[in-house]
């Protein structure tokens, strides 16, 4: 069975770049022995996607806000390795609990895309 593949697509207009290499540096750093592969695949229109051997497990456009990185972990574990124990990551996320996620960030000025 070949190992997962995560695939990070960002918005090169509105310069996510840092915000992708950083939450692949936290994949692969968590997940260092069960994953494949981490791409980076620069996009325009506001994009902030994550996809686990294709299939979308999170999208920025869709739920109206960036992934908390405990969050990220929490849905590539539950596709690569259900029974991962990810420590303190396993705790419930603030955004999804209580709403509060962030949302400071959802308008890409360079590209006029909104959440």
């Amino acid at each position: 069975m070949p190992s997962p593949r995560v695939e990070i697509q960002y918005c090169t207009q509105c310069r996510w770049l840092l915000r992708a290499g950083w939450t692949a540096q936290e994949l692969l750093t968590t997940f260092s022995d069960t994953l494949g592969e981490v791409a980076l695949v620069p996009k325009t229109g506001g994009v902030f996607a994550v996809y686990v051997d294709g299939e979308l497990v999170f999208d920025r456009k869709t739920e109206g806000r960036f992934p908390e990185m405990k969050e990220v972990k929490q849905l590539v574990r539950n596709k690569v390795a259900p029974e991962m124990k990810l420590g303190h990551s396993d705790s419930a996320v603030k955004s999804k609990a209580d709403g509060s996620g962030n949302k400071d960030s959802n308008e890409c000025k360079t590209c006029d895309q909104t959440s």
